[in-house]
Protein backbone atom coordinates (compact mmCIF):
# COMPACT_ATOMS: atom_id res chain seq x y z
CA UNK A 1 0.00 0.00 0.00
CA UNK A 2 2.72 2.54 0.72
CA UNK A 3 4.25 1.64 -2.60
CA UNK A 4 1.15 3.18 -4.55
CA UNK A 5 0.75 6.34 -1.91
CA UNK A 6 4.59 6.48 -2.70
CA UNK A 7 3.77 6.63 -6.76
CA UNK A 8 0.89 8.83 -6.13
CA UNK A 9 2.91 11.60 -4.56
CA UNK A 10 5.39 11.64 -7.39
CA UNK A 11 2.73 11.52 -10.28
CA UNK A 12 0.33 14.29 -8.53
CA UNK A 13 2.55 16.89 -9.61
CA UNK A 14 3.74 15.94 -12.63
CA UNK A 15 0.02 15.19 -13.64
CA UNK A 16 -1.07 18.70 -12.76
CA UNK A 17 2.20 19.94 -14.42
CA UNK A 18 0.49 18.34 -17.94
CA UNK A 19 -2.88 19.36 -17.11
CA UNK A 20 -1.56 23.02 -16.78
CA UNK A 21 0.59 22.99 -19.92
CA UNK A 22 -2.32 21.53 -21.72
CA UNK A 23 -4.75 24.13 -21.01
CA UNK A 24 -2.17 26.63 -21.75
CA UNK A 25 -2.23 25.02 -25.29
CA UNK A 26 -5.85 25.00 -25.74
CA UNK A 27 -6.04 29.01 -24.80
CA UNK A 28 -3.50 29.81 -27.00
CA UNK A 29 -5.28 27.59 -29.94
CA UNK A 30 -8.75 29.37 -29.33
CA UNK A 31 -6.91 32.74 -28.95
CA UNK A 32 -5.67 32.53 -32.09
CA UNK A 33 -8.70 31.41 -33.83
CA UNK A 34 -10.96 34.32 -32.10
CA UNK A 35 -8.57 36.34 -33.33
CA UNK A 36 -8.55 35.34 -37.04
CA UNK A 37 -12.14 35.07 -36.56
CA UNK A 38 -12.11 38.58 -35.52
CA UNK A 39 -9.78 39.97 -38.22
CA UNK A 40 -11.28 38.59 -41.40
CA UNK A 41 -14.64 40.93 -39.97
CA UNK A 42 -12.43 43.45 -40.18
CA UNK A 43 -12.90 46.29 -42.94
CA UNK A 44 -9.75 46.59 -45.46
CA UNK A 45 -9.02 49.93 -46.84
CA UNK A 46 -7.55 48.94 -50.08
CA UNK A 47 -10.26 48.93 -52.73
CA UNK A 48 -9.87 46.47 -55.57
CA UNK A 49 -10.84 47.72 -59.43
CA UNK A 50 -11.79 44.71 -61.09
CA UNK A 51 -10.05 44.71 -64.73
CA UNK A 52 -12.98 42.55 -67.11
CA UNK A 53 -10.39 43.08 -70.13
CA UNK A 54 -8.07 40.34 -69.13
CA UNK A 55 -11.15 37.54 -68.51
CA UNK A 56 -12.71 38.67 -71.69
CA UNK A 57 -9.33 39.30 -74.47
CA UNK A 58 -9.38 37.31 -77.63
CA UNK A 59 -13.43 36.65 -76.82
CA UNK A 60 -14.68 39.55 -79.30
CA UNK A 61 -18.16 38.83 -80.85
CA UNK A 62 -19.55 41.31 -83.02
CA UNK A 63 -23.31 42.05 -82.28
CA UNK A 64 -26.14 42.60 -84.78
CA UNK A 65 -29.53 43.08 -84.93
CA UNK A 66 -30.31 40.13 -87.12
CA UNK A 67 -28.51 37.03 -85.83
CA UNK A 68 -27.53 36.52 -82.33
CA UNK A 69 -24.02 35.32 -80.23
CA UNK A 70 -25.01 31.84 -79.86
CA UNK A 71 -25.98 31.74 -83.42
CA UNK A 72 -22.24 32.75 -84.53
CA UNK A 73 -20.41 30.18 -82.39
CA UNK A 74 -22.70 27.92 -84.04
CA UNK A 75 -25.10 26.27 -81.98
CA UNK A 76 -28.80 25.57 -82.61
CA UNK A 77 -30.99 28.29 -81.76
CA UNK A 78 -35.07 29.04 -82.46
CA UNK A 79 -36.55 31.72 -83.99
CA UNK A 80 -35.92 34.22 -81.01
CA UNK A 81 -32.22 33.72 -81.24
CA UNK A 82 -32.37 31.49 -78.07
CA UNK A 83 -30.41 28.29 -77.75
CA UNK A 84 -32.54 25.42 -78.81
CA UNK A 85 -32.44 22.62 -75.79
CA UNK A 86 -35.03 19.95 -77.15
Amino acid sequence: MDDISALIKEAKPLYFARKKRNNRIKAALCSLVLLIGIGSFYPRESSYNFSYDYYLFGTEFSVSETSSVIEEMGFPVDEYGLLMVG
